[in-house]
């Protein structure tokens, strides 16, 4: 029996990694492999994360695994207990206020800059981002329509050119989008996106960076509480 229930878990984590990597830096990879699989939620709020399982699928040593394992708690994306060892981080409450509170900061600040210094050929990309995502809202295709939002905040993150504030908003990038996997269907959410980031646009192309800024926190405010609210109406999700 206990080699069956071994069997069934290892069968799972085969189709939570992807198996490739170029044998670069190994614990860099493995890494990259469970932060994917984290964020993406092929490995789920609340999984162990035991160092001998995870080494055979990965096939490596434990030692990497212990060191990705380190830096992703420092990432916030792991956790160690007392009971069950490291598993995946759930999110509180005061986690995701915490989170847009810091959302809200980075955030500011590329929109600010985008407003004052955006080149015209990123001006017109973001143009053409939020036009495409309004023609999607009519169809079915959500996943092309989800990619243009991502998109949308890559173009406006690149105007960022402090390094440090570039690192921070990358971390806060990978709870953001774990959060917005696990809330994925709230009714009328990508609707409310794409009219905010067009005000965001139109205040970017007035130059307006009080203006821009102000968009921008209208839109970080709405999305956080409408996650708040369907995280709580699913509590188990978090």
């Amino acid at each position: 029996m206990a080699n069956h229930v071994a069997d069934e878990s290892r069968a799972r984590l085969e189709s939570v990694f992807t198996g490739r990597h170029d044998r670069r830096k190994v614990t860099d990879w493995v890494y990259e492999e469970l932060k994917s699989a984290i964020v993406d939620l092929r490995l789920a709020p609340g999984e162990p994360l035991r160092e001998a399982t995870l080494a055979d699928r990965l096939g490596v040593s434990k030692t990497p695994i212990r060191e990705a394992l380190t830096r992703l708690e420092q990432e916030g994306l792991v956790e160690t207990t007392s009971f069950k060892g490291a598993v995946v981080t759930r999110y509180s409450r005061q986690d995701l206020v915490e989170i847009y509170e810091l959302r809200e900061l980075l955030e500011n600040a590329a929109v600010r800059a985008a407003a004052q210094s955006m080149t015209e050929p990123d001006l017109s990309r973001l143009e053409r981002i939020a036009a495409e995502s309004r023609r999607l809202l009519s169809g079915q295709d959500r996943g092309e329509l989800a990619a243009l939002i991502t998109e949308f905040d890559v173009v406006l993150f690149d105007q960022v050119r402090n390094h440090r504030i570039q690192a921070l908003i990358e971390n806060v990038r990978a709870h953001l989008t774990r959060i917005g996997q696990l809330t994925a269907e709230i009714p009328g959410r990508i609707d409310a996106s794409v009219d905010e980031h067009e005000k965001i646009v139109d205040a970017i192309a007035a130059r307006d960076p009080v203006l821009a800024e102000q968009c921008m926190r209208d839109h970080i405010r709405s999305v956080r509480d409408d996650q708040l609210r369907a995280l709580e109406d699913a509590p188990e999700q978090a």
